[in-house]
């Protein structure tokens, strides 16, 4: 089959195209699924530096988040069966014409819900929903800050926080990307390439605060992040997509009475899969009413996902990024 392989841990353009790797077996509790897109996140391109929490061994595809047709199921699988269109996430395999995946981690698509925005839909929104909904317990008439607001997960909590009933500041670096924000539901925008974050909030909370922020940037942006929250704000802790995993100052926590919140959703989805269930449900019929809709950067072909991988390392990508296994 043709595959993206991951022969030794390095930058994107240390990827290969394989026409000839190997089909994967079929095994109990398991389900081979005939990948038809694949949607890229920011942790595929820490998993192919050896950067990752999840270390696949090599060689080994990556692509996490896929859609497709359920080929062959294995022993004890009964919620699957062959020509079922389905999504699919896991920590590698994706970028492969075929993927063997643990079957709790399979579920059946919506019939009217296409491949592309399958598998463009439901890690972004996922995360962003178990964190506002389950984490943040965000209330309508608060206040969001969305860091990298124009990332795949960020954009939807801009999309959920706005249909939740908040008001969204959406914070990114171009004014290019705050455009997409403010046409996906944001009120206020910062350009933190340019703008004071901490005095922007301040202007635009006239000095209150933030109920929320969700960062899955960190670096330098999280302890202004903090110190900007309102009495009792929560803070999520989302990702590092900045680079350096930011050391906070525990006191800033304890002055404004606020909660330093982590987010895992894969974990959250093996530890509580009826909750989790639950909220991908509330997901895919937001999806199919229109009132949620992936904002698409582009769609790749299986040997341009390096290229993919590269923009999404060079912050040039807004919202999402899909390889197509046949266009």
């Amino acid at each position: 089959m043709n595959a993206i392989i991951c022969k030794a841990f390095g930058l994107p353009d240390t990827l290969v195209y394989d026409e000839n790797t190997p089909e994967p077996t079929l095994e109990p509790g398991k389900v081979l699924i005939d990948v038809k897109a694949c949607s890229l996140n920011f942790p595929d391109t820490l998993t192919i530096r050896d950067m990752y929490q999840f270390k696949p061994p090599l060689p080994f595809s990556p692509g996490s988040e896929v859609s497709g047709v359920v080929r062959e199921v294995g022993e004890g699988v009964k919620h699957l069966k062959p020509g079922q269109h389905v999504f699919a996430f896991g920590s590698h395999g994706g970028l492969a014409e075929l993927l063997l995946a643990d079957a709790r981690s399979v579920v059946p698509l919506p019939p009217q819900m296409d491949f592309v925005t399958g598998a463009s839909s439901l890690y972004a929104y996922g995360t962003s929903y178990h964190a506002l909904k389950d984490r943040a317990m965000l209330q309508p008439g608060e206040t969001l800050l969305v860091l990298g607001a124009a990332g795949g997960v960020g954009l939807a909590a801009v999309e959920l926080g706005k249909l939740m009933g908040a008001t969204v500041i959406a914070a990114a670096s171009t004014d290019e990307k705050l455009s997409v924000c403010r046409e996906k539901g944001a009120t206020h925008t910062i350009n933190y390439s340019t703008e004071d974050l901490r005095e922007r909030i301040k202007e635009i909370t006239g000095g209150k605060g933030v109920n929320v922020v969700y960062d899955p940037v960190g670096d330098k942006l999280a302890e202004p992040a903090i110190r900007s929250l309102a009495w009792r704000g929560r803070y999520l802790v989302v990702g590092f997509a900045g680079g350096e995993i930011p050391r906070i100052p525990l006191n800033l926590a304890l002055l404004k009475g606020s909660s330093l919140v982590g987010v895992f959703w894969g974990m959250f989805a093996q530890k509580e899969p009826g909750l989790n269930a639950e909220n991908l449900q509330q997901i895919a019929k937001w999806l199919l009413e229109g009132k949620l809709a992936p904002h698409i950067y582009k769609r790749y072909t299986l040997p341009e996902a390096p290229q993919a991988l590269t923009a999404m390392l060079n912050r040039e990508i807004i919202g999402k990024a899909v390889v197509m296994m046949e266009e």
